[in-house]
């Protein structure tokens, strides 16, 4: 029982890793870009949450081609999943869900 508590520490911290990670570039790119003559009349949020989803997907995609793991459709689903996430880390979004989570949650 404890190699498996341990096995899946070691895997929820790789995760966090990894995303945290995902959401710095995602950051960065969209700071990067996101005055660009043809991106100026777009939502920087939106523009976040294009680039969390390919930062996302390309990462998984490589991730399987570099470790020799059979990409399968459930992968790619699973990257536009996390890539929700990533883009709630990259603009904040833990405060977001920190508010409503306080508006939300059972208080005496």
């Amino acid at each position: 029982m404890n190699e498996v508590i341990q096995n899946v520490m070691e895997y929820l911290t790789t995760a966090l890793i990894v995303v945290g990670v995902l959401a710095f570039v995602t950051s960065v790119i969209v700071q990067s870009i996101k005055e660009m003559p043809g991106l100026k009349d777009v939502p920087t949020e939106l523009i976040a949450l294009v680039i969390a989803e390919l930062v996302t997907i390309v990462a998984t995609l490589a991730g399987c081609n570099y470790f020799k793991i059979l990409i399968l459709w459930y992968y790619v689903v699973a990257a536009v999943i996390a890539g929700f996430f990533v883009y709630m880390i990259a603009t904040g979004g833990w405060e977001k869900l920190r508010n409503i989570w306080e508006r939300t949650k059972y208080s005496k």
